[in-house]
């Protein structure tokens, strides 16, 4: 994949989750405010304390996102792979996709179902994006450091 390419998938893959995680905040925000308002409980729960708590998950959710969208804009500024600790974010926030995509289809419907996969295929494509190149797996090892690699033993005299 050309370096144009790469930077444009994590370009993208950012503004996209900066987009979502808005959306997520705004719709938490409203919820807490519906259950506050209309002074709903479930199961004898303190109304206050469930609008707290969706506004908490809100934020919590949305700051996440963020912060899954300044890795990626780093990585494609830098144009160089996420850090394993960025790298294992991004993951993450894959596999969340994933799971909520697969529940927002009975929820939500196939529309909502198709917005998570799109998101998963960018997050999945800007890190396979900046993955090794066509690296063998002993392409990384310098001269001197490890084990060497096993070789066949020479057959005994007769």
């Amino acid at each position: 994949m050309s370096v144009v390419a790469r930077r444009l998938v994590a370009f993208i893959a950012a503004l996209v989750l900066a987009v979502e995680a808005v959306g997520i905040v705004i719709i938490n925000v409203v919820l807490g405010t519906v259950v506050k308002n209309q002074d709903m409980s479930l199961a004898g729960t303190d109304p206050g304390a469930m609008s707290k708590g969706t506004w908490v998950l809100g934020g919590v959710s949305g700051l996440f996102l963020l912060l899954c969208a300044a890795l990626l804009v780093l990585a494609g500024a830098r144009d160089r792979a996420p850090g394993r600790v960025a790298r294992t974010v991004l993951i993450c926030c894959a596999v969340v996709h994933g799971v909520l995509g697969a529940l927002t289809v009975g929820l939500v419907g196939w529309a909502a179902f198709a917005w998570m996969m799109v998101v998963l295929g960018l997050i999945v494509l800007a890190l396979v994006a900046y993955g090794p190149e066509g690296a063998a797996p002993d392409a990384g090892r310098k001269a001197g450091t490890g084990p060497e690699p096993e070789k066949p033993a020479a057959p005994a005299p007769a």
